[in-house]
């Protein structure tokens, strides 16, 4: 019982991070704002890591390729940061 509630709420979640990922993406397209299309760009990643979690169930020698999709969300959510921040010249 418990394995199908994780594997319920992992496709909650990829649901949740697919839709925000078009919410920047309808930003990003009004504003051509690279901080939007980066975060957009996140949050799908973060939705394939939650995806193939719950559906492929990965062992534990493959589950570090998984998180390295959240690496990568997270990395470009500190590069759009960090960009948007940098002063101007």
């Amino acid at each position: 019982m418990r394995g199908h509630l994780v594997v319920f709420l992992q496709g909650v979640s990829a649901a949740g991070a697919w839709a925000a990922g078009l919410f920047f993406l309808r930003f990003w397209q009004e504003s051509r704002d690279t901080l939007f299309a980066f975060f957009g760009a996140a949050f799908w990643l973060l939705a394939l890591s939650w995806t193939l979690l719950a559906l492929i169930g990965p062992t534990e020698e493959s589950r570090p390729y998984v998180y390295g999709l959240r690496l990568i969300a997270f990395l470009l959510i500190i590069a759009a940061t960090v960009e948007k921040n940098r002063p101007k010249r």
